[in-house]
């Protein structure tokens, strides 16, 4: 009990030192720190350790990806640079309900994976797609980089491994006790949650009915249900 405890308090402190990190890198605001360690905190004491250290995962990768090719992005005007607690509330909420909710039923559990793994996949999809030259989802037209709704092979492939990386993690860490039901999780939800974004992108982010922190909650929530259904 006193182990842990220990282990609780020691996350804490690695906690506010990863947002302070976060912050100092300008990879968030001061808010979307906050907000990032105070979700963190909710699904340490409610879920576990294992279960954050999915989601640090995830935010490890998504700033090594918005890092990625930093100058080329800025030439493009499509750095996106500092996130806000908007971007971190949109890309996370859902897997913060399911895991200091869902404890460890396994529906639950899918539609955490589920959640993270869309989150993932479109981020990586987005910061490594814009690198080529994608295609409009709906009409597969060839679009400027950035376009709402485009996609690419190589931002499509990058979000796949990014996905699947999740589904391992989550082996690894034994929030899931089987690789391949880990991996089917993670990639099924992660891509048709992905797909979801590109939609809703195409079809209503451009008409201006719906912002960019809405696609991503709408894509996160048809993740979190598609993991769901993968678990059951």
């Amino acid at each position: 009990m006193e182990m842990h405890i220990l282990i609780n308090a020691v996350s804490v402190v690695l906690l506010f030192i990863m947002g302070s990190f976060i912050y100092q890198r300008k990879a968030l605001d001061f808010l979307g720190s906050l907000v990032m360690i105070i979700m963190g905190i909710v699904i340490l004491l409610s879920a576990g350790l294992r279960w954050l250290l999915i989601i640090v995962i995830f935010f490890l990768m998504s700033i090594a990806a918005t890092y990625y090719s930093k100058d080329y992005k800025k030439r493009l005007g499509e750095f996106e640079g500092r996130r806000t607690a908007k971007n971190v509330i949109s890309n996370g909420v859902v897997a913060f309900v399911m895991a200091a909710f869902g404890g460890y039923y396994l529906p639950f559990v899918g539609g955490f994976i589920g959640a993270i793994a869309t989150a993932t996949s479109d981020t990586l999809g987005s910061e490594i797609g814009i690198l080529s030259e994608p295609r409009l989802i709906t009409t597969f037209k060839k679009v400027p980089a950035g376009t709402d709704g485009a996609v690419s092979v190589r931002g499509t492939v990058a979000g796949i491994i990014g996905a699947a990386i999740i589904g391992i993690s989550a082996f690894l860490l034994g929030v899931l006790p089987d690789i391949w039901i880990a991996l089917k999780i993670s990639i099924i939800s992660g891509t048709v949650g992905c797909l979801m974004d590109s939609l809703l992108g195409a079809v209503f982010e451009r008409r201006r009915y719906l912002n960019n922190e809405h696609v991503n909650l709408l894509a996160t929530i048809t993740g979190c249900i598609v993991g769901i259904l993968c678990a059951l």
